[in-house]
């Protein structure tokens, strides 16, 4: 006997899962499409993502949040700029547990994937199915989103960001750091709990450096990581592999609409995740929009109608106004912040130096920026 769903999630990463346990919760049926696997080696085995409290708070609503052991929470962050300006934050002074948590990717997945095993609500295809509504997780690279028609629009960075681990001489302290330099944007991501001294790095650099230190020995990379912190914490080792990726800022022209189907008349879609959207690393929110999608899509599909379908398209633009807004800010933050050093002249590099003076000493508008980027609008 053929299956009834309600809605189709094409993609089943974290932001896929998350969302088809939100809409179990609303009773609705969820099919989820697994992606296709990857070509390349996989790069979450070395990633860590940097969730914030609105992020924490949706997880552990659907129980999947990991262990203290995978979720190390960040009381301190320091932004050192290419001269002596220095920015920092902390989790006393904006009254918070935490600013954010550095979450293991393996760790979360396994969590999400435990939730969906034990959800009746949602089953695991094969393939995609027909449904009021099928929403597309797919990442960067979504298929589902050519297939739709939808025009992505792609500015790509000159820079590649590389990936890893290493364990440090020194404890992290609960400090995220981040250097930004003309060369580029380096940041170490405390791991391993209250004790640790590993940490998770993110090196987003031009294109033939990226090339360049992708092929040196663990040793001499673990060097060049060294001088980028300025020996913040010691000798440094590599303990896992390297990955890279190319950096963009990209937004799909359309997050939903209609399309025709074969003997099905038409069905609705709608974009979430880095299918919608993609901003520079720099600030640790890609998740975090990620995750907010899929918030803001259940919200909206729970205050609908009792008579609504949850392919209505006049729901789904709400999402969409409502998503579009929240990204702007964002896209245009960590856009400025990228091409600005960028830029390698003697006064950009004195403006910038400046500039993160005056920010430091701003209070009420970076205890603003802070709680924004804690999630606590």
């Amino acid at each position: 006997m053929a299956q009834n769903f309600d809605i189709c999630i094409r993609g089943a990463g974290i932001v896929g899962k998350t969302l088809a346990l939100l809409l179990a919760r609303e009773r609705l049926k969820v099919a989820l499409v697994p992606a296709a696997a990857p070509k390349s080696p996989a790069i979450s085995d070395v990633r860590a993502y940097a969730l914030n409290m609105a992020s924490r708070r949706l997880l552990e609503s659907l129980r999947s949040w990991p262990d203290t052991e995978h979720a190390t929470a960040v009381k301190h962050m320091q932004v050192l700029g290419d001269q002596d300006a220095v920015v920092r934050f902390d989790a006393d002074t904006q009254s918070v547990e935490a600013l954010a948590w550095i979450v293991d990717v393996p760790a979360l997945e396994s969590r999400l994937a435990e939730a969906v095993r034990y959800q009746p609500q949602v089953e695991v295809v094969d393939a995609p199915v027909a449904a009021a509504l099928t929403v597309v997780c797919e990442g960067r690279a979504s298929s589902t989103r050519a297939e739709f028609g939808v025009n992505f629009d792609v500015t790509p960075y000159a820079q590649h960001a590389i990936a890893t681990r290493v364990r440090c001489e020194y404890p992290h302290g609960q400090t995220a750091r981040q250097w930004f330099s003309p060369d580029g944007i380096l940041a170490f991501l405390p791991l391993e709990g209250t004790e640790g001294n590993s940490v998770a790095v993110v090196w987003s650099v031009m294109q033939d450096q990226a090339e360049a230190l992708m092929v040196l020995s663990p040793e001499a990379f673990a060097e060049k990581l060294k001088q980028a912190s300025h020996g913040a914490l010691g000798t440094l080792t590599l303990c896992a592999e390297r990955a890279t990726w190319p950096l963009q800022l990209a937004k799909a022209g359309r997050w939903c609409g209609t399309a025709p189907t074969d003997n099905r008349g038409v069905r609705s879609w709608v974009l979430a995740g880095d299918a919608a959207h993609n901003v520079h690393p720099l600030a640790g929110q890609g998740l975090n929009l990620g995750l907010g999608d899929a918030q803001a899509l259940a919200n909206v599909l729970h205050q609908r109608d009792y008579w609504r379908s949850p392919g209505d398209v006049r729901l789904l633009r709400r999402y969409e106004r409502e998503r579009k807004a929240a990204l702007l800010a964002m896209g245009l933050a960590t856009d400025g912040l990228q091409q600005l050093f960028m830029r390698q002249e003697g006064p950009l590099q004195s403006l910038r130096n400046w500039g993160m003076k005056g920010f430091e000493r701003s209070g009420p508008l970076k205890n603003f920026v802070a709680r924004q980027a804690m999630g606590m609008q």
